[in-house]
Order: C-alpha cells, then sequence, then structure tokens
C-alpha cells in the first residue's frame, strides 16, 4: 500500500503560499507508485498583491518540464486568475492559442511555461488540485471494465472521462463532470490517470493518497501472484551469470541502437522485471502500447521484447536475435512514423528504448545514464499497470494513431527542448586507467564538464572512489564510476571493461594512462626492475588496448584511444633504461594499434608530457628522490629545475595534460590518428625528429 508522507512537524515549519504547494509536490513525486518521473501537475490557488498592490487571485502551477519529486518554488508558474476564468465559457481552444493566452496570464514572465494541464486546475473551483499517475488508478483507467470496476470501489463519488489528450477540451470536461456530480471527490482520467482536490495542501495530499489505497486494496484481493502474465514460462538465470550476459550483449546493443546518435545503457534485473519478461503472456502483453501517455517520449509506445530461451544458455544465439530484434523494430518503427506521420515531423531514432530478455532482465537506452534510467523507470511503472489491469481484466492502451500523436506532440516536445545542450562529450563513455591520480581525474574531470561518462580504474579503488563520488556530486549521479583494476591482470582488465558494459553499455574513449616509474643506473638495473616497468607500462597498456579493442568492433561505431607517454617516450633519460625504454614500447604499441584501428573508425594516439609532479603517486615515491639524485640537486627543487629547462620556462600540471587528451577524444582530432603530441613546456632534447 502506498503510505502517506506528510509529517506534521515538517509542514509545520514551511510558510504558508507556493513553499507548501513544493512540500506537497515533493511528497507525491518521491513515491513512483504515485506519480511518473516528470509528469503529472499540482497547484494552489491563493490571493497575491500585484504591482500596484491590489489583492488578486493567483493560481500556482507546475512549470513545464520540471519533476515533482525535486521541484523547487522557481518551478512553479503564477497566473492570474481573472483572465483565466473566462476561458471557461469557450466551447473550443488549440493548444497553440491556449499556449499564447497562459503566456499573457503569468504573473511573471520569468516563471516557466505553464503545465500543459493548467487550465484543469483552473477550472476546478477547489483551493488544492492533485492530478497524479498511480499504478492502481492505471491499472482500473487501462482495464478493459475500468469504468464498471470504479463503481464498485467509489460509488458515486467519482467522475469518469473518456481519454482525451490534454489541453482544453480535456480541461472542461473535468470540470463540467465535476459541476455535474456534487458528490464528486475524484476524477477518473481514462488511460490517463487521477484528479484530486482538497481545502488544504494536507487535506488534497491525504485525499490523493487514499483514494489511491482504495484501488490498490481492490486490486490486490484480485491478484493471484502465480497467474501474473500468464504465469512464469522462463525461469530466471542466477544473479551473477544475468550480469555476465548483461556485459556481454549490452556493447552488441549499444552499437545496434546507436545508429543515429550515441546512446548510454543501463541494466534492471529486478524482481518485477524478471517476472514480466519471464511470462507467458508477456511477449504479446508487453506490445498492447503504453500504459500511460507520459510514458512515451522515453519509452516508445511498445519495447523490444527478445524472442530467447535462457534454458538454452546460449550466448551467441542471443546476440544474433538481439541484432535480428533490434533491426526489425527499426524497421517497425519507421513504417509507424511512415503511417502516422503529420506533414513536418520528422523522426526519432528509431531504436528501442526499453529491451526486454526472459531470464535476464530489463536493457535501457538514453542520451544519458540519468536518461536511461528514466526510460528503466517508466518501464517499472507500465509493468505495475499491466499486472494490475489484467488482475482486473483485459489491459488496453491508446490507438497506434493516438500514441503517435503524443509521442510526436509540440507541448510535450517543448519539455526536451529545456534540457541543457548536448556537449562534445555528450553520449560517450571514457574509460580512464590510473583514475585516482592527477592525470586520471583531472582527465576525468575535463572530459564530464563537456558531458562524459568516465569509469576510473585504478588499484587505488578508495582513490577512484571518492574521485567519482566528487564528479557526481558536481555533474549529477550516475556519470562517474569506479573499478579496481591491476593493468598487468588479463583477467581484472577484462572484468573492469565487463563493468564499464554493464554500468553505462560500452566504451567511446580510452585513457591508457595507469603508471610507474623507476631510476637506477643502467647497470644497475635488475631484471625485477625491468620486468616491474615492462609489465605495467607494456604489458598493461597492451591489455587495456586489445580489450578496449575487441569492445570498439563489437560494438561498431568506432572509438579514439589516448595513450599518456611521455617526454621518455622519445629521449633517452639518464638513470631511466627501464622506464624510458617502457615508455618508447608505449608510443610504438600505439601507432601499431592505430595502423590496425582505422578500418573500424578506431583512432589512437599519444600524449607525451614531462614531469607531473602535482597529484602524482609516482612522484610522491622514490621517483622524486631518484630523480633528482640522477640531477644532483635536492628532491625540493626539482620543480624549478623542470621549469628552467623548458624553453617556455614554465611547469606542466595534470589539468594541461588532460587538456591533449580531451583534444584527442574530440570530434576535433576526429582525422588524427597515430600521432604524437608533446606536452613538456618545450623540452630541446625530445623535440621530434
Amino acid at each position: 500500500m502506498v503510505q502517506s508522507l506528510w509529517n506534521a512537524s515538517d509542514a509545520a515549519k514551511i510558510s504558508s503560499g507556493v513553499e507548501e504547494l513544493v512540500y506537497r509536490s515533493n511528497l507525491i513525486g518521491t513515491d513512483r507508485r504515485v506519480c511518473n518521473w516528470g509528469g503529472g501537475n499540482t497547484s494552489m490557488k491563493t490571493v497575491e498583491k500585484d504591482f500596484r498592490g491590489r489583492d488578486i487571485e493567483v493560481m500556482y502551477v507546475k512549470g513545464s518540464g520540471s519533476d515533482l519529486a525535486t521541484m523547487k518554488a522557481k518551478n512553479f508558474t503564477g497566473l492570474r486568475m481573472e483572465d483565466i476564468r473566462p476561458l471557461f465559457e469557450r466551447d473550443a481552444m488549440s493548444d497553440e492559442e491556449m499556449v499564447a493566452y497562459l503566456a499573457n496570464c503569468m504573473i511573471d514572465q520569468k516563471h516557466p511555461r505553464a503545465s500543459i494541464e493548467t487550465l484543469l486546475h483552473a477550472f476546478l473551483p477547489f483551493k488544492h488540485v492533485d492530478h497524479t499517475h498511480p499504478d492502481a488508478i492505471i491499472s482500473l483507467c487501462c482495464a478493459h471494465n475500468g469504468k464498471e470496476l470504479a463503481k464498485e470501489i467509489f460509488g458515486d463519488r467519482f467522475v469518469w472521462v473518456p481519454y482525451v489528450r490534454p489541453g482544453f477540451t480535456l480541461s472542461k470536461m473535468i470540470a463540467q463532470g465535476v459541476l455535474n456530480n456534487p458528490k464528486a471527490e475524484l476524477v477518473l482520467m481514462e488511460k490517463h490517470g487521477l484528479v484530486t482536490w482538497g481545502d488544504t495542501s494536507e487535506a488534497c495530499y491525504a485525499k490523493t493518497i487514499a483514494i489511491i489505497n482504495e484501488a490498490e486494496s481492490f486490486i490486490e484481493a484480485r491478484v493471484k501472484e502465480d497467474q501474473l502474465f500468464g504465469g512464469a514460462k522462463y525461469a530466471s538465470l542466477p544473479a551473477e551469470e544475468r550480469k555476465q550476459i548483461a556485459a556481454k550483449i549490452m556493447p552488441v546493443i549499444r552499437g545496434a541502437v546507436s545508429e543515429q546518435k550515441k546512446m548510454i545503457l543501463s541494466f534492471d534485473d529486478a524482481d518485477d522485471v524478471l517476472q514480466f519478461v519471464n511470462g507467458e503472456k508477456s511477449a504479446a502483453l508487453s506490445q498492447v502500447g503504453a500504459a500511460c501517455p507520459d510514458h512515451l517520449v522515453h519509452t516508445k509506445m511498445v519495447p523490444l521484447y527478445v524472442e530467447w530461451d535462457p534454458a538454452s544458455g546460449s550466448v551467441e544465439t542471443l546476440i544474433q536475435a538481439v541484432k535480428e530484434g533490434v533491426e526489425q523494430f527499426k524497421a517497425n518503427y519507421a513504417a509507424y512514423f511512415e503511417r502516422n506521420k503529420n506533414e513536418g515531423d520528422v523522426m526519432f531514432e528509431a531504436a528501442p528504448r526499453v529491451i526486454l530478455i526472459p531470464g535476464v532482465g530489463m536493457i535501457n537506452s538514453g542520451k544519458s545514464w540519468a536518461m536511461a534510467q528514466v526510460s528503466g523507470a517508466l518501464y517499472h511503472r507500465a509493468i505495475a499497470v499491466m499486472r494490475g489491469a489484467t488482475a482486473l481484466g483485459e489491459f488496453v492502451s491508446l490507438s497506434e494513431n493516438e500514441s503517435y500523436n503524443v509521442e510526436y506532440w509540440p507541448l510535450e516536445l517543448y519539455k526536451l527542448t529545456l534540457a541543457p545542450a548536448e556537449a562534445e562529450f555528450s553520449r560517450k563513455i571514457a574509460f580512464i586507467t590510473g583514475g585516482a591520480g592527477g592525470i586520471g581525474s583531472e582527465t576525468a574531470r575535463r572530459l564530464v564538464s563537456e558531458g562524459a561518462h568516465v569509469v576510473l580504474a585504478d588499484l587505488n579503488l578508495e582513490g577512484a572512489e571518492k574521485v567519482a563520488a566528487e564528479i557526481n556530486e558536481k555533474y549529477g549521479e550516475g556519470r562517474a564510476a569506479a573499478v579496481k583494476m591491476d593493468v598487468t591482470s588479463e583477467e581484472q582488465v577484462q572484468a573492469a571493461y565487463d563493468f564499464a558494459a554493464l554500468t553505462y553499455g560500452g566504451v567511446d574513449i580510452i585513457v591508457n594512462n595507469a603508471g610507474l616509474a623507476t631510476s637506477s643506473p643502467f647497470d644497475e638495473t635488475s631484471l625485477k626492475e625491468w620486468n616491474l616497468n615492462m609489465n605495467v607500462l607494456g604489458t598493461g597498456y597492451f591489455l587495456v588496448a586489445r580489450e578496449a579493442f575487441k569492445l570498439m568492433k563489437t560494438q561498431g561505431i568506432g572509438g579514439a584511444m589516448v595513450f599518456v607517454g611521455s617526454k621518455n617516450s622519445i629521449y633517452a633519460g639518464k638513470n631511466a633504461t627501464a622506464y624510458s625504454s617502457a615508455k618508447a614500447l608505449e608510443v610504438h604499441l600505439a601507432r601499431c594499434i592505430a595502423a590496425e584501428g582505422g578500418e573500424f573508425g578506431i583512432r589512437v594516439n599519444s600524449i607525451l608530457p614531462d614531469a607531473i609532479l602535482q597529484g602524482s603517486a609516482i612522484w610522491n615515491g622514490s621517483w622524486r628522490n631518484e630523480r633528482a639524485a640522477a640531477y644532483g640537486i635536492e628532491p625540493d627543487q626539482l620543480e624549478e629545475y623542470y621549469r628552467k629547462r623548458t624553453t617556455l620556462l614554465v611547469n606542466i600540471y595534470p589539468k594541461d595534460i588532460a587538456e591533449g587528451i580531451a583534444f584527442f577524444a574530440s570530434s576535433k582530432s576526429e582525422k588524427t590518428t597515430g600521432c604524437m603530441l608533446t606536452i613538456d613546456g618545450g623540452v630541446p632534447a625530445a623535440f621530434t625528429r
């Protein structure tokens, strides 16, 4: 059952007015069983002073493009009721006319554009109004016999409104229905949702929760768990096996759904998802249509249900089924677009946003991890609605044409225009070794600042997790993830890429940066020291690049690798034979991979830095003392020594290297591969020749 989250103590601390509306809205949005992500709207009517000091009635309503769970006072729009009320006398009003009219009713032009359903709230003669999308209510409203069942639950306390797309007509129908029924306590919107009201914010919220629970109790009394979705056709694979399979197929899916624009993926094997994908009738049920109009923009009309028997255990068969399924989905979507398009419509990407796999779970796509999560969250709600609707009767949805018109509805698409513009690395995934260090962490921040998602791989997991947490705090949940990895371990490298695939769907950018350094005169260089450098700087770079190469080929959408070499890659460093030799190996390895990667759109370039002392674990160890000894100076004199030997008389910092890496990873160098870029302030001995 849905629980009331109202806290009298917290509510008492809130000033009357918009802040109490914010509090109620946040409570409603917090429980997604009550309201979809980005959907629903709330309002309150109050009296305020206008710019002339006159008392005027103002309605505050949710602004377009915001989410009830997180919105603040600035996300609400204030409108003058004396300007809106006369609209009720009209017989009709187009969407365009309505939007233009409401813009003139705003008390502050800095407020966001008012919700599509503003008139729904304005026409109802109540101080507080909630419009929500509760699972239980939509289950009722999407059952073929929903209206008859509503009479059993609510008697004569409800108004049933046939499906009409939000706007003037629906708003007037709802208000007229309530006016005609003095006993009405709620409105049920067919295939859409719930409207409730109250004299106070608390009363309105309490009514919303109470109505939902009446419907939920009625539904749960009729649910037969073993018969849901036709009963189980398949058994779920063990949790670890599900993840292993997902990690293998997600790069395949990512390549298949990224034909027009790259997509970020997420994996979900929650209990409700598994119950649905394993159902006897789920394949057919999933193709009936969307459970709520609000879902369409993020989930499309239907998901891709992959026909595969998990008992076969054949991942190769699954991969083939996924490839064929995505291609068929795209062909079907293009045909759907052609059947329903209106003049001027431009087709969205045709690939599925939701992919359902028996025994494994659900894979979602979006332009970011956050939007992939939204796709998944909305399909959880769809599963809940189908669960309830099929327990009551037959699940029904919108017609194909209406689904299309909602998906391509200008008023709904307007919300998408409010999102920040995409940047250079939007939709791209970067895998950075040595991610906890100075260069690695600075590179991560640089790429994320322009839209990237990053995986920070490091032996120092705690350090990598700290960097990831800082990035997520600044840029939003899910933008960075950390994984422990020893670059010399083939198993750990492969596992780290599986982690990247499971977390985001694959990789686009590889920053081969993990390193160490030792210093010894050549005749005092031990085999142990030699092997250490070769293992980390040679074998490590090889393993990281090889596994990335495989993954990029699987995706089939190209990629960029950037090797962080050294000035010593082309300069014979004194007392650093092992280190310098391994660094030379790195850049030639990069060129070799570049020669093979071109046909697959894989570019490989190298950055050659020098003396990056800040934030470096290498320079905080014995390497600093060893290099100082080699130059006959004290360790604390190294920074100045290195500065003076450059022609530009500068020190080099991690952010300088991060800029070079960002260049090679970006579209600005899309026709450059096999190249070396020296960032060392100009050390003549290391000039290429």
